[in-house]
């Protein structure tokens, strides 16, 4: 098996925010499912606010507008979690 070193541009094409999960599929057939728990701006708010989503660019991103929270495709796939704030 030959891989090659291309990586092409992640994109998102859909979003499904579950109790436990966040879903996200991508424009050239892969699925990344990624535990709620690191996200915790997300398993605070309601599914109704979970739920209203919008990609960012071509998706690139993902904006939840109700919660001003976004998530980077790029950041998924590296694992990157939400930094959470003390105060």
């Amino acid at each position: 098996m030959v891989v090659s070193p291309f990586l092409p541009e992640a994109m998102a094409d859909t979003v499904d925010v579950t109790a436990d999960e966040l879903i996200v599929r991508l424009t050239d057939g892969r699925r990344l499912a990624v535990p709620l728990a690191w996200f915790p701006t997300l398993c605070n708010a309601s599914e109704t606010h979970r739920s209203h989503w919008e990609l960012l660019g071509d998706g690139e991103g993902i904006h939840w507008p109700d919660l001003d929270a976004d998530i980077s495709i790029e950041g998924l796939l590296f694992g990157v979690r939400e930094v959470g704030t003390s105060g």
